[in-house]
């Protein structure tokens, strides 16, 4: 089995439990730009360049949910990707968290430095990046290929799609 096969994607029973432990736990109001909508938004992305770029799907998953979970504010909120990263620590911790250590050791990094760090050579960390990434244009950001990691995220059609995802906030299922 590959990190990309969908065998490797949470469970619906799994995606359900770790998105309520992350909502509750998200301070700021639901609709936030980096709340809940958010998170669908760069499952969706991250899941359709994972089929490109062989990233683990779990984490991916997991990164969705975790990165922007623990912010304080919607403004400048550096440290809310080591937050995220350790609330990921703790449910591990509880035995909640539906992943290995390797990919538990991924998620931290990828949470961690997701809004500090420029690109990483690892394809799944990257993937997280860029998936995120993506989703700028909700806050007016637009989308620069320069600053995206993998040539599966540069796509012009990948970019013009997620943007109007983005764009108008689309609600997307975590089916």
């Amino acid at each position: 089995m590959t990190s990309t096969d969908p065998a490797r994607r949470l469970a619906t029973h799994e995606r359900q439990a770790v998105l309520e432990a992350t909502t509750r736990r998200f301070m700021l109001p639901s609709h936030s730009p980096h709340g809940p909508d958010h998170w669908h938004r760069v499952r969706h992305n991250g899941l359709l360049l994972a089929a490109i770029t062989g990233a683990n799907v779990r984490v991916i998953e997991l990164f969705a949910f975790f990165h922007d979970s623990c912010r304080e504010t919607d403004g400048w909120d550096t440290t809310h990707g080591p937050r995220g990263a350790d609330l990921a620590r703790e449910t591990f911790a509880r035995g909640a968290l539906p992943a290995s250590e390797a990919e538990l050791d991924l998620l931290v990094i990828a949470c961690q430095g997701h809004t500090t760090e420029r690109t990483h050579a690892d394809a799944t960390i990257a993937t997280c990046w860029d998936a995120d990434r993506l989703d700028l244009p909700r806050v007016g950001i637009t989308v620069n290929p320069d600053y995206l990691c993998t040539q599966a995220a540069r796509h012009p059609q990948v970019i013009a799609e997620a943007h109007e995802r983005a764009c108008r906030r689309e609600i997307l299922p975590s089916d």
